[in-house]
């Protein structure tokens, strides 16, 4: 099975899936059809003075499928409301390569480059540990080897701002 993108109309990303997965159980084509994601992250806005955790969707109006597309399971999948067309050209929708399948499921290969200490690259969410953001979380924005700092960006009072720090002060949030 590979993993397809799955345009559809936004803020009906979980109501799409889950007509899906409810349509398709118990027919024939429900083993040409795999696992359904919706990208999602943890946020944390700071609301009437108390931290609130918050979960984001990463890409608005998509939908990340894993099949074995066939003809018939695309024509299932395009006739459900809300459903505008797969990522790709007209006639065939494009699978993702083995690496994005990969980065978004957060399986990344990253002990291929054993030259750095530390290993973050954009995207990556992380927490700091030290300093005056210490306890919150961000995503990695820009990467300096040589100076051996990040930029990550943090929601602070309900404002993004990138903050620099140390690698020292960042630890990487594992996915579960």
């Amino acid at each position: 099975m590979k993993w397809y993108v799955l345009h559809v109309y936004s803020a009906r990303e979980f109501s799409i899936k889950e007509a899906i997965e409810k349509s398709i159980a118990g027919t024939d084509l429900e083993k040409d059809l795999g696992q359904i994601l919706i990208p999602t992250q943890k946020t944390f806005h700071i609301r009437e003075g108390k931290k609130v955790e918050r979960e984001k969707k990463i890409f608005n109006s998509y939908i990340i499928i894993e099949a074995n597309l066939t003809p018939e399971l695309i024509n299932f999948i395009m006739e459900i409301p809300g459903v505008t067309h797969f990522l790709g050209t007209v006639k065939k929708p494009l699978p993702l390569s083995e690496a994005e399948a990969k980065r978004l499921l957060g399986i990344s290969d990253r002990e291929d480059d054993t030259t750095k200490d530390y290993q973050f690259i954009p995207g990556d969410m992380v927490k700091i540990t030290a300093g005056p953001f210490a306890e919150f979380e961000g995503v990695v924005d820009k990467v300096n080897h040589d100076s051996h700092k990040l930029t990550i960006k943090v929601a602070v009072f309900g404002r993004v701002t990138p903050v620099e720090l140390h690698l020292d002060q960042v630890e990487r949030v594992n996915k579960k």
